[in-house]
């Protein structure tokens, strides 16, 4: 069982950054494929970045390459969502994610946190 906890999100004006951190307990960090996800109201939830067990692979949908950067710090537990260059579009709730065999950009890994929302105003 891993847990995972979201932070960093709230209102942001369009153009401007955020961070969000993704902090996990329980199982080894470092044994697990992580990606975040958003869904906006009335939308499918959206892969958007995925990173392996040991951050050398790495994915990012369309949607957001070029201006989201995936990272992580199995020594703290931690994985990050760097977010520049916002727009309103981007307004949704983001949830980080672990998979125990491997990176995906498919809604399938097993665990997911509960979110934080991510407003952007223009």
């Amino acid at each position: 069982q891993v847990q995972l906890v979201e932070s960093g999100g709230g209102l942001v004006q369009a153009g401007g950054s955020l961070r969000l951190s993704c902090a996990a307990s329980g199982r080894t960090f470092s044994g697990y494929a992580m990606g975040w996800f958003r869904q906006a109201p009335g939308k499918e939830r959206e892969f958007l970045a995925g990173i392996n067990r040991s951050g050398y692979n790495i994915y990012y949908a369309d949607s957001v390459k070029g201006r989201f950067t995936i990272s992580r710090d199995n020594a703290k537990n931690t994985v990050y969502l760097q977010m520049d260059s916002l727009k309103p579009e981007d307004t949704a709730v983001y949830y980080c994610a672990a998979r125990l065999f491997g990176v995906v950009t498919t809604d399938s890994y097993d665990y997911r946190g509960q979110g934080t929302q991510v407003t952007v105003s223009s």
